[in-house]
């Protein structure tokens, strides 16, 4: 094995015996770890770097406002604020059967969705596994899978005389498919992909209109459906929470990624002025939060190591605000703090660090381990180091590693908690308060998340930040998407705004 540059290594001498070295000297043999006196000292260090005031929280909180603002005024910002063509809130009376597709980064599912009126709905769902191979073929043949899958679920349910589902000759079932990559949209039912991202690269997809490539595989295998409305998963969390809870007037997402999704009113977002629709009237917005701040980096409070994460990454300068909240980076930026500290040779002395070296190889789920670790001797953490790392730690050390991970965990909550607060403050809902329908992993999983996002919010808005609650949200690309499809068939079967 190679010395590393952390100074620790071995070699294996001529007898064949291998022996640990390490290049740095300590006068104090006795001494291999850190005592508890220099890591609460460190400790100090990393509490001013990664610790928000309430005074720098709501100065975020203004320049957020005004990123978003100008999202509405202005096509391709940086935060494009993306208009969805979904009308006003469900009214809770909507029934019926619907289909609900949602192409993920992992699976493809496919859901019946019966809608039982006031906030009551069924669902029956399948889920078909996406090869690494499918997800970089000809995107066409993406879409022909899709409606595969589609056909063997129709097939299936439609025969079962259990289901009561019955379909008239000629009759179409509405569908709502969900597809999360960043899409321009001019209506609700076409939607041209931006760029791929969750590792896709389907080919001759980019710069196509995917809800029309879907078009043409339902019509190969000759579905009874009819494509009604090309949506977000967020805002579809935002639709389908809305609808069991009509208290939810924001839907968050924290987890590999962050977004935001809002109702807005048409008169606030001059950039669809040319569409003729009434000002009054209300329409759901697609923030896509993670890019704010991005290139400029202005307003956030990134330490070294957030500008290492950043550089690093496959995208540097952009989704500024998503690096410093989302699941995907948290373990990232501890791993960098412990590296930079054994380079300084205040731990692991005299251990071989080669593995912590990785990047990424520390996972934000290790994180919720050390933070819920129950024990006095913190042996979840020993755990973790031993096992993946094969290095021994001091109770001092893992009582450290348990702080820091509580610093950063709860900086991205904090920050989730200004995000939420821009729009709370934008659209005026703190006096009267309002529910925000949370979902991804960081939220669902990470311990502590919610509280401290509660927590952010009075810091933010004194007591009356109390007054904004988040709770889980529903299934959006599931139950929300089909909801969306019943709405759009309504209102173009009245013929209102039936151009979008």
């Amino acid at each position: 094995m190679p010395v590393s540059r952390r100074g620790s290594g071995s070699i294996v001498l001529p007898s064949g015996v291998t022996m640990a070295i390490h290049t740095r000297t300590h006068d104090e043999e006795d001494l291999p770890h850190a005592t508890k006196k220099t890591m609460a000292d460190h400790l100090r260090k990393y509490e001013s770097l990664f610790t928000l005031t309430p005074q720098r929280m709501r100065m975020i909180v203004d320049a957020f406002r005004e990123t978003l603002e100008l999202g509405l005024a202005k096509p391709k910002q940086t935060v494009p604020m993306i208009p969805t063509f979904v009308f006003g809130w469900p009214n809770g009376q909507e029934v019926g059967d619907l289909l609900a597709v949602d192409l993920g980064g992992t699976n493809l599912r496919v859901c019946l969705v019966t809608l039982q009126g006031e906030g009551k709905f069924e669902i029956t769902q399948t889920k078909y596994r996406l090869t690494e191979e499918q997800k970089q073929e000809d995107g066409q043949k993406l879409f022909d899978f899709c409606a595969e899958c589609l056909k063997t679920f129709v097939e299936t349910h439609l025969a079962d005389e259990a289901s009561g589902l019955k379909l008239q000759p000629g009759e179409k079932l509405p569908l709502g498919f969900t597809f999360s990559y960043p899409c321009s949209q001019e209506r609700i039912d076409h939607g041209e992909l931006i760029r791929w991202t969750k590792g896709f690269g389907a080919a001759n997809t980019e710069g196509q209109d995917v809800a029309e490539m879907f078009r043409k595989s339902l019509a190969k295998y000759d579905l009874p459906v009819e494509l009604t409305a090309l949506i977000n998963d967020t805002t579809g969390t935002l639709i389908a929470s809305h609808y069991v809870n009509p208290k939810t007037k924001i839907a968050v997402i924290f987890g590999t990624g962050c977004n935001a999704a809002y109702m807005e009113n048409v008169g606030a977002i001059p950039k669809i002025k040319n569409l003729g629709i009434d000002d009054d009237a209300s329409m759901a917005i697609n923030c896509e939060w993670g890019a704010f701040d991005s290139f400029e980096h202005e307003h956030l409070p990134r330490t070294k190591y957030d500008v290492i994460v950043d550089e690093s990454s496959n995208k540097p300068g952009e989704q500024a605000f998503e690096k410093l909240i989302s699941g995907r980076y948290l373990g990232e930026i501890l791993r960098l703090v412990i590296c930079e500290l054994i380079d300084e040779g205040v731990l692991f002395l005299g251990q071989n660090t080669y593995k912590l070296e990785v990047p990424y190889v520390l996972d934000t789920a290790f994180l919720s381990l050390m933070e819920s670790d129950p024990t006095d001797e913190l042996l979840m953490i020993i755990g973790i180091f031993t096992h993946f790392f094969a290095v021994e730690t001091t109770l001092a050390e893992r009582q450290f590693f348990r702080a820091l991970a509580k610093l950063i965990g709860r900086r991205a909550a904090r920050l989730s908690a200004c995000g939420i607060a821009a729009i709370v403050s934008k659209m005026d809902y703190l006096e009267e308060g309002c529910l925000v329908g949370a979902d991804g992993s960081l939220y669902n999983k990470y311990p502590g998340f919610a509280d401290r996002v509660h927590e952010g919010l009075v810091d933010i808005f004194g007591d009356k930040g109390r007054n904004i609650v988040t709770h889980h949200a529903e299934d959006g690309s599931g139950v929300g998407s089909a909801i969306i499809a019943a709405m759009t068939k309504t209102r173009k079967a009245a013929g209102l705004y039936a151009n979008v």
